[in-house]
């Protein structure tokens, strides 16, 4: 996937990703810590991907920024 902004910001990227359907959907998913940001376990919603950064949602899938 590429983006051509600087950075985009967790939840918008799952959802632009189609791991999760909404944002309320990434918000909770977050929240209970099913999200992993470059292997290790996330719950800021608002945290700054950049190229290179990858994303894991249990059990559906992972993005990588390119």
């Amino acid at each position: 996937m590429t983006i051509t902004t600087e950075f985009i910001k967790l939840d918008a990227l799952l959802k632009f990703a189609a791991l999760v359907e909404t944002g309320g959907e990434a918000k909770v998913l977050i929240q209970e810590g099913q999200v992993l940001v470059n292997g290790e376990v996330c719950t800021m919603r608002g945290k700054k991907l950049r190229p290179g950064d990858r994303a894991e949602v249990a059990g559906r899938g992972a993005v990588r920024v390119e």
